[in-house]
């Protein structure tokens, strides 16, 4: 029989996850049979956050960037079914001072990201092949996570989001990043492995691999997609909760 993607409503909530082809298949089942890497499931409002996919990270000649276009054409698919849908969207961008001064250690550990300066266009423009529709909010930050010393939390309240369909880049850093302090804050993690990106397949791996036994579901795009396309096309998706929805 083939595998019924979830409904709304039908959040595939406490099955098993499934492992990906590059995963160390027994060290998978290790960790599932000690209760570890069980789905979370979708929720009933989500909304999608792009980290970080600026011109300067899908760039290689900044040292922070790499050929990113894999992932830039399956965050296209995603947008292109989400949009109509009234689905939030969120970007976000990193970029420092000229002088660095507000990088603190962050940029004194990895020098790279001096490069990305507030005054490059690069660093604070989302890659033109998934640029930001109207309304769409780009959110520049300074540390891995989306969340620390942001407004998205608060906008993402707002939406009344309980699904977060994590994107971007680099799986190692930002997504990793991100994903943790998402599920800390009570969301429901989502990372679609198509829409995801590293400049290394070692580090990229082992962090989806982290990220699908402790923080969220990492499932294949096709699966997000249909979850979304699922979704009541009447009801716009974001807009607060009336009160017999509380």
């Amino acid at each position: 029989m083939a595998e019924r993607h979830p409904k709304r409503g039908d959040s595939g909530e406490g099955a098993a996850a499934k492992p990906i082809e590059q995963w160390d298949l027994s060290t998978w089942q290790a960790y599932s049979e000690r209760g570890l890497g069980a789905r979370v499931g979708f929720g009933q409002r989500p909304a999608i956050v792009v980290v970080d996919m600026s011109k300067a990270f899908n760039d290689p000649s900044y040292r922070v960037g790499s050929d990113q276009t894999p992932a830039v054409a399956a965050i296209a698919t995603l947008l292109a079914v989400a949009r109509p849908l009234s689905v939030p969207v969120f970007f976000t961008t990193m970029a420092y001072q000229p002088d660095g001064s507000d990088a603190g250690f962050f940029g004194k550990k990895v020098p790279a990201l001096l490069e990305l300066r507030l005054d490059d266009p690069a660093a604070v423009e989302i890659d033109d092949r998934i640029v930001p529709a109207e309304g769409e909010v780009v959110i520049n930050k300074k540390c891995a996570s989306a969340f620390f010393g942001t407004p998205l939390l608060s906008l993402l309240i707002a939406k009344s989001v309980d699904t977060i369909i994590l994107t971007g880049c680099s799986t190692s850093g930002c997504i990793r990043a991100t994903a943790v302090d998402a599920v800390s804050y009570g969301f429901r993690v989502i990372v679609p492995q198509e829409c995801v990106s590293d400049r290394a397949e070692g580090p990229h791996h082992a962090n989806l691999f982290d990220i699908a036994a402790k923080y969220g579901d990492v499932v294949p795009l096709s699966e997000v997609v249909a979850y979304l396309q699922n979704l009541q096309p009447h009801q716009e998706v974001g807009v607060a909760l009336s009160s017999s929805d509380r």
